[in-house]
Parts: C-alpha cells; sequence; structure tokens
C-alpha cells in the first residue's frame, strides 16, 4: 500500500483525514468531467478542515491519497474494474487499475489508520436477494472494519428494509445525521426509521471515541446525512423511474446482479442527466460532513 506523502504526514501529526472511494470517478461519474469532479469532492473534504485520500489500485499498488497523475490515469482508462475486497489480491497480482468499492475502501483506509469516510450511496440487500443471495460485500465488511462511513443512506432501487435488518444483524451502528428517517439517496425518506438521530459533528466524534470503552472500535458505523430538499431527485419523478426501469429489466431478461447498475444507468439516461446532478450534490455534502466529523474526533483523539 502506497500512502501519499501529504495523508501520511497528516495521520502521524494527528490531524484530520478522510478517506474517499474512486467507483464514482471511473464507473459513476461521465468523462472528462470525472477527473474535475473528484477533485472537487477533495476541496470539499479541504473546506471542512480535514485532508481528503481519494482511494485506488494503480498498476497493481493500492494507493491511499492519489496524486495528478494517479487521477488522471483512473479517470481516462477505460478497463479500470471496480474492486472490491475479494478483487483486490488479483488487480494487485496482475498490475491492473481499479476503482475502490465502499468496501475496499474500507478496508484499504482502516489498514492507513484512517476512521472517517465519505461516498455516496452504501451497498446493501439487493431485491430479490432470498433467491439469488445477492448483498453487497459493504455490510461484511462494515461488521469487521472500524470506519465510520458517511453516505445519503442506501439507494431506493435496494431492498432497504432489508438493508437496515442486516446492519442490526451485523452489529453496525446507523446514526441519522439532523433526521429520524433513513434516507434513500436520491429522496431524503427512504421510508424508514433510524434509532438514533445525531445533531452535529461533536457529537458524531464523540461516539467514535466512546466505542473504544466498550469494545465496539472494530465494528463500522453508518452516518445516514439524508440529500438537501434543494437537491433531491422530484419523487413522483424517482417513483416513474423505478417502477419503468424494474419493468423494462423483466423485460430484458436482467436479473440478480445486473439489475442494480441496469437500474442506475436508466435513472441517469431517463432523467435526462437529473440523477447524476442529485448524486454529485450528495457526495459532496457528505465530503464536507465527513471532513467536519474527522475533525472533531481528531480533537477529541488529541486531548487523551
Amino acid at each position: 500500500m502506497l500512502v501519499h506523502d501529504e495523508v501520511r504526514d497528516a495521520l502521524a501529526e494527528g490531524r484530520a483525514v478522510v478517506a474517499l472511494e474512486s467507483t464514482i470517478i471511473s464507473h459513476g461519474l461521465p468523462r472528462p468531467d470525472n477527473a474535475r469532479l473528484a477533485r472537487e469532492f477533495e476541496l470539499a473534504v479541504r473546506d471542512g478542515g480535514a485532508v481528503p485520500a481519494t482511494v485506488a489500485v494503480i498498476d497493481g499498488q493500492a494507493r491511499v491519497g492519489l496524486d495528478d497523475d494517479a487521477l488522471q490515469r483512473l479517470a481516462s482508462d477505460p478497463d479500470a474494474v471496480k474492486v472490491s475486497v475479494r478483487e483486490l489480491a488479483a488487480v494487485a497480482a496482475r498490475g491492473g487499475v481499479g476503482s475502490t468499492t465502499v468496501a475496499s475502501t474500507a478496508h484499504l483506509a482502516a489498514g492507513a489508520g484512517i476512521t472517517v469516510f465519505a461516498t455516496g450511496g452504501l451497498g446493501g440487500v439487493h431485491r430479490g436477494a432470498q433467491e439469488t443471495f445477492d448483498e453487497s460485500a459493504d455490510l461484511t465488511t462494515l461488521s469487521r472494519t472500524g470506519v465510520l462511513v458517511v453516505c445519503a443512506g442506501v439507494k431506493s432501487i435496494l431492498d432497504v428494509g432489508a438493508t437496515l435488518e442486516r446492519l442490526e444483524t451485523l452489529g453496525v451502528g446507523v446514526l441519522g445525521y439532523r433526521t429520524d428517517r433513513f434516507p434513500g439517496f436520491y429522496l431524503a425518506d427512504s421510508g424508514y426509521d433510524v434509532t438514533w438521530r445525531v445533531e452535529s459533528p461533536p457529537e458524531v466524534a464523540a461516539m467514535l471515541a466512546a466505542r473504544d470503552g466498550v469494545g465496539t472500535r472494530d465494528l463500522g458505523l453508518v452516518l445516514a446525512n439524508p440529500i438537501a430538499s434543494v437537491d433531491e431527485l422530484d419523487r413522483p419523478l424517482h417513483d416513474r423511474l423505478l417502477e419503468s426501469g424494474l419493468a423494462a429489466a423483466e423485460r430484458d431478461g436482467v436479473h440478480g446482479k445486473d439489475v442494480t447498475p441496469y437500474l442506475l444507468d436508466w435513472f441517469h439516461r431517463e432523467s435526462d442527466g437529473e440523477s447524476l446532478r442529485a448524486n454529485v450534490a450528495l457526495v459532496r455534502a457528505n465530503a464536507r460532513l465527513a471532513a467536519e466529523v474527522a475533525t472533531a474526533y481528531a480533537g477529541l483523539v488529541s486531548q487523551r
């Protein structure tokens, strides 16, 4: 693993660092805007008082923090693969270029000593998982990786209720940031409650610090930050797209793990870019919030 000099120095000095995943760069944003937007997400972290550490695999080497050459390589490589934890060794051995998912970013960030991580949406239990057993590795990875993931909930195209049940079973805490309702990515309210509501970054930082005393430091936490109302996808449009997308997937014979990428592409094409606009806005907001939490947490750690 290669940790960028700025990130390494910040960690050594006890300053706040926020990890950022890179799947959105290679698989979620259009070229050539993806490189520019990736730097904007990093800027949101800096604006919140922390050092950004975008995570990826470049020429077989896991990188925590990307210089300009590495970021451009990832953003422009059409052969960059989506890398979860199970693919890390294979891509490393073959010298490949890969963008990291929530699971692999959390894994590598924790290995580098980073506690706070920002992303767009958490992976979850897929629709029809009772037959396909299709569940994101994000969930099980968080059950053994002690990072805080700041996200806008999970995409509404997933089985949100089942995802929350799995997080509970796996011992992963879920906090709602200034909300009692679990967000649904494009929507501020997925229709499900959250048990614990928090109002400020220092309150979240205090919960992170309290893990040591109760022996849960190795379990992940989810901070669900709902998309701002001005950025939220129009709900009637969202519902129409979800219904038509599911029907189209059935018509085209798309099943199992292929349904989610199919639906995400459907949303992007059929919303005339509105879903992409919402995606960028919520990632930027999550990056800023993660930085504020990381800064508050670094302050608590320095007082020990």
